[in-house]
């Protein structure tokens, strides 16, 4: 089967990326409005960039209704900070229901039942559910199209990375205390430690 994207609708193309690109890590996104009410919402397209300077990134897509983009993404290019939450298994159902399209006035943070953790080097609140959070500042934002199914490029600076103490140990983390979750396609998540392996590299 050979398909080329722009033969399809965009949601079809959607649905052949988060199929073929999985399992996927997830950035629980915390931030703020001018006001200061605190937004919190989950995107799978999200990984690591450079350690030095250490760079992450997150695509917020458009919304598929009229292309408008979502309350993350004002917040940030507003305020230019944010909070990446590492998820982990015991707050997922919480995560998911911040999927939900609530009013710009919402707080997800009250609406889902998660506590704000005060952050030390940027305004907007972690998730003290997390294990790990990334305290970023605003390095750079791309945008690909203003139309329904474009996103945007979010790339952060991490000022802080804040971690539990009992995942921190000789310089690392601690993966399996982390317990972290994977998105995969349609409904499905997955939990990728539960099935892993070790492969040495070759030098």
């Amino acid at each position: 089967m050979d398909i080329k994207p722009q033969s399809l609708e965009w949601q079809a193309a959607y649905k052949l990326m988060i199929g073929s690109i999985l399992p996927r890590p997830i950035a629980f996104v915390s931030s703020l409005d001018e006001k200061g009410i605190a937004n919190l919402a989950p995107y799978s397209f999200f990984t690591a960039i450079s350690a030095e300077p250490m760079l992450v990134c997150f695509s917020p897509m458009r919304r598929g209704k009229d292309g408008s983009k979502k309350d993350t993404l004002q917040n940030i290019e507003k305020t230019k900070e944010f909070v990446i939450n590492i998820v982990s298994e015991e707050f997922v159902e919480e995560m998911n229901n911040c999927a939900i399209e609530f009013e710009s006035v919402v707080d997800e943070f009250e609406q889902v039942g998660l506590t704000k953790k005060d952050s030390i080097t940027v305004k907007p609140p972690g998730v003290t559910e997390s294990k790990v959070q990334l305290e970023c500042v605003l390095h750079d934002v791309l945008h690909f199209g203003d139309h329904p199914g474009a996103g945007s490029l979010v790339i952060g600076k991490v000022e802080c990375v804040r971690i539990n103490d009992e995942l921190y140990y000789d310089g690392k983390i601690d993966s399996g205390k982390l317990k972290p979750v994977g998105r995969l396609a349609g409904q499905m998540y997955t939990k990728p430690l539960s099935d892993s392996f070790e492969l040495i590299r070759k030098r």
